[in-house]
C-alpha cells in the first residue's frame, strides 16, 4: 500500500447518452438540431468545430468523488539491529548514518507511514467504495470532499480478491454516484478516470476502452482496460461513462517507469456492485467453493488427452474434505461444462463457481479416461485465504508404495528414487510418492515445458509412478498402442500441474 508498484488503481467519468448520440452527426447537424434559444449547448456535442467536451459531465459527478488519506503503524528500517553499516561501502555508510540523525525517531521499532488514494459516495447516508490496497494495513482514514470537508471513515467491509472496500462516514446528504449494473462497454467507448493521483485531488482525465475482460492476476476481474491516464493516488476512484454512471473501479495501471504509459484497468460495474452489496449487507463476501486446483489445457495437453480443442480445465489437486472429493471428483479430471455451459479456462470456471450460492447443487460434464461423466456436486463456501493453505497441504497418495529401482534417463529426463536423503533435500514428506528429476536435457521438449530438476513427477496418464521403472514402463506402453504423447502430473514447491511430453522413439 505504501510501496511503489508497477501496478495501480483507477476509474473513469461520462456525458449524456442524448450527447453521444448528438455527436455522431457532426456539428453542422448538431446545429441545426438543437433549439439554442431555450437550451444551452449539451457537453458532449461538437459545437462550432470545437472539441469534444466533458465539462457539463465532470461538473455534475465530481462532488462525489473523494481523497483518501490513510496512516499506519509500519515497520522502521532503519531500527533494524542487525543490519550491519559496515557491510556497506563507505560513501553509502556515511548518507545511511546522516539520514538516520536527521530522521525523526530513527531507533524506534515502528513508524508512522501514510498514503493516498480515491474513492467515491454510493448513498447519501456516507457509504463510499475505494480499492482493498488502499485501507487494507490503515489505523486511520480521512476522506476529504470536493468542498473542503474532512470527514474520519470506518472500514465496512474488505475484499482482497476482487481489490474493493466499502468505507462509511457519519453524516447525510453526500453526493453521490451509482453503478451502472449492466454498462455494455465496447472497445472505443469514451470514458472518464477522476480521482487523487500525487495528492491532486479533484483530477479527471478521459480516455477510452481499449480492451475487455482482462485476465491480470486475481481470478474474480476481468478488468476493463483503459487508455485514460491514470497514476499513484488513483486506485480506488470512479471510472464513468457518458452517461455519468459508474462502469469500472480504477485498480491497477501497468507502467515500467511507475508512471502513467495509458495502460490502465479497472474493475467492472457489473462484478463490483455485487461484491459492493455483500460487504455492505455482511461486512464480506461468501463465494462459492468446490475445492479443486485446476489449470488451462495449454499447448499440446488436449493431444495427449484425446481433445479437439483447448476448452476447458484440467483438475491438478483435490482439496481433502471438499466438495469435489465428496461428490468423487479425481485429479485428471477435465472439466468441460458447468450447468449445461461450456467452460472455456480455468479463470472462467473459478469465477463461475465463485458466483454460485453456498449449498447450490451445481452439474459438471468431465472428461476421464477417455469417457465423459457427469458429476453434480454441492458447492461449499470457499474457506479464507489461511485455512484453505491449511487444507491444499498434503498429498493423496497413501496407498501408494515406494520403490527403490535407482534411476533411468528417458525423454531426456534424468529420474532417481525419492530415498530420504533425497526426499530432505527436497523438503517432502514421508507420504509423497513418486520419482525425482535430476536432470533436464538441455533442448530437450521436457526442459521446453517448464519442467526442472528438483521437480517430482507423481503420475503419468492417471497411473502413480513409485520410481523410475514406472515412468519408463509408462512410456513403453504409450508407444505401443501408439499414443503421440503422455499426460505428466508434477509436484513442486508451488503445487501441481499437468505437462504433455511427446513419447516419439528418440532415435527417430
Amino acid at each position: 500500500m505504501f510501496r511503489s508498484k508497477n501496478f495501480r488503481r483507477m476509474q473513469t467519468a461520462g456525458v449524456s447518452a442524448a450527447a453521444i448520440a448528438l455527436a455522431a452527426f457532426g456539428g453542422a447537424a448538431i446545429a441545426s438540431a438543437q433549439n439554442t434559444d431555450s437550451a444551452p449547448a449539451l457537453s458532449g456535442t461538437m459545437q462550432n468545430g470545437a472539441p469534444f467536451s466533458f465539462a457539463d459531465l465532470i461538473e455534475q459527478v465530481s462532488p462525489a468523488v473523494v481523497s483518501i488519506e490513510v496512516e499506519a503503524e509500519v515497520e522502521n528500517p532503519f531500527a533494524n539491529p542487525d543490519f550491519d553499516l559496515e557491510a556497506l561501502p563507505p560513501g553509502f555508510r556515511e548518507f545511511f548514518e546522516e539520514f538516520r540523525r536527521r530522521t525523526p525517531d530513527s531507533d524506534e521499532e515502528t513508524r508512522r507511514a501514510r498514503g493516498a488514494g480515491s474513492g467515491f459516495f454510493i448513498s447519501a447516508d456516507g457509504l463510499l467504495v475505494t480499492n482493498y490496497h488502499v485501507v487494507s494495513e490503515a489505523d486511520d482514514i480521512t476522506v476529504s470532499l470536493k468542498d473542503g470537508r474532512e470527514f474520519p471513515a470506518e472500514v465496512v467491509g474488505l475484499d482482497q480478491p476482487t481489490d474493493l472496500a466499502v468505507l462509511r462516514v457519519e453524516g447525510s446528504d453526500f453526493p453521490h454516484v451509482a453503478f451502472d449494473q449492466d454498462p455494455n462497454l465496447r472497445v472505443g467507448d469514451w470514458v472518464v478516470a477522476m480521482g487523487n493521483p500525487f495528492g491532486l485531488g479533484g483530477t479527471a482525465t478521459a480516455g477510452i476502452v481499449s480492451a475487455s475482460g482482462r485476465e491480470i492476476g486475481g481470478a474474480y476481474n476481468g478488468f476493463i482496460q483503459i487508455d485514460a491516464p491514470i497514476n499513484r493516488g488513483n486506485s480506488g476512484g470512479p471510472l464513468f461513462n457518458i452517461d455519468g454512471r459508474v462502469v469500472g473501479v480504477n485498480s491497477q495501471i501497468f507502467s515500467p517507469t511507475g508512471g502513467n504509459i495509458g495502460i490502465g484497468f479497472a474493475i467492472p460495474s457489473s462484478a463490483a456492485s455485487n461484491i459492493v452489496d455483500q460487504l455492505v449487507q455482511e461486512g464480506r463476501v461468501v463465494r462459492g467453493w468446490l475445492g479443486v486446483t485446476i489449470q488451462n489445457l495449454a499447448e499440446d495437453v488436449p493431444q495427449a488427452l484425446g481433445l479437439d480443442d483447448d476448452e476447458g480445465a484440467i483438475v491438478t489437486d483435490v482439496v481433502n474434505g471438499s466438495p469435489a472429493e465428496k461428490a468423487g471428483i479425481q485429479s485428471g479430471d477435465v472439466v468441460l461444462e458447468m450447468n449445461g455451459e461450456k467452460v472455456e479456462s480455468s479463470v472462467d470456471l473459478t469465477r463461475r463457481v465463485g458466483n454460485l450460492a453456498v449449498d447450490e447443487r451445481a452439474t459438471f460434464r468431465v472428461l476421464r479416461d477417455g469417457r465423459e461423466r457427469t458429476i453434480r456436486v454441492e458447492i461449499g463456501e470457499r474457506p479464507d485465504a489461511d485455512t484453505l493453505a491449511e487444507l491444499s497441504q498434503g498429498p493423496q497418495q497413501e496407498d501408494s508404495s515406494p520403490s527403490e529401482d535407482g534411476e533411468a534417463e528417458i525423454l531426456g529426463v534424468t529420474l532417481t528414487e525419492l530415498d530420504a536423503e533425497t526426499r530432505e533435500a527436497l523438503g517432502l514428506d514421508s507420504n509423497i510418492r513418486g520419482v525425482a528429476v535430476a536432470n533436464v536435457g538441455g533442448g530437450s521438449e521436457a526442459a521446453e515445458k517448464g519442467l526442472r530438476r528438483g521437480e517430482v513427477i507423481l503420475e503419468v496418464n492417471g497411473n502413480a509412478v513409485n520410481g523410475a521403472s514406472d515412468f519408463t514402463q509408462a512410456i513403453e506402453e504409450a508407444r505401443a498402442n501408439n499414443r503421440s504423447a503422455v499426460l505428466v502430473r508434477v509436484l513442486n514447491p508451488q503445487g501441481r500441474r499437468y505437462i504433455a511430453l511427446s513419447v516419439a522413439d528418440e532415435d527417430e
